[in-house]
C-alpha cells in the first residue's frame, strides 16, 4: 500500500513538472486566450473536451483525403503518426513529446497548415487552445 502511495505521489509530481507546465506552452495558451476573448467576449476558457472532439472528429471543408486530424496522427495522440508521404510524425501528446507546443512559430506553422487541410480554414484561437489543452492531458 505504501509503495502505491509513493508511486502515485511521484507520478503526480512528474505530471506537474516542466514537461506539463512549460512556461513557453503557457505563454502560447495565454496568447490564444487573449485572442479568443477578443474574438468572443463570452469566452470563458479552453475545453479539453472540445479539443478532443476537434482531434477525433471528421470535418468538411478541407481536403477530402485529410478529413480529420487522425488521418495522419492516428486515433491515439500518444502514438506516432505518418504523413501521406510516409514520414513519421512524433506523438501529439505532451506526455510522449514534451517539447510539443512550446515554440510559437512552430505552433502557428502547423496549425496554419493542418487547420486549412482538415477544416479548409484557419483555426480560431479558441480551437487552438482547446486542442492544446486536450493534448496536455494526454
Amino acid at each position: 500500500m505504501m509503495k502505491r502511495l509513493i508511486l502515485a505521489s511521484l507520478s503526480a509530481l512528474l505530471m506537474t513538472g516542466p514537461a506539463f507546465a512549460s512556461g513557453e506552452r503557457q505563454a502560447i495558451l495565454d496568447q490564444f486566450s487573449t485572442q479568443a476573448k477578443q474574438q468572443d467576449p463570452a469566452f470563458k476558457g479552453f475545453s479539453a473536451e472540445k479539443g478532443q472532439t476537434m482531434f477525433m472528429g471528421k470535418h468538411a471543408g478541407g481536403k477530402p483525403e485529410t478529413s480529420s486530424c487522425t488521418t495522419c496522427h492516428t486515433q491515439d495522440p500518444k502514438g506516432s503518426g505518418q504523413t501521406k508521404a510516409g514520414k513519421e510524425i512524433k506523438p501529439m501528446a505532451i506526455s510522449r513529446n514534451p517539447a510539443r507546443y512550446t515554440d510559437p512559430a512552430e505552433v502557428e506553422k502547423w496549425f496554419g497548415r493542418n487547420c486549412n487541410q482538415v477544416l479548409g480554414r484557419d483555426c480560431t484561437a479558441s480551437e487552438k487552445g482547446d486542442f492544446i489543452t486536450f493534448m496536455i492531458g494526454q
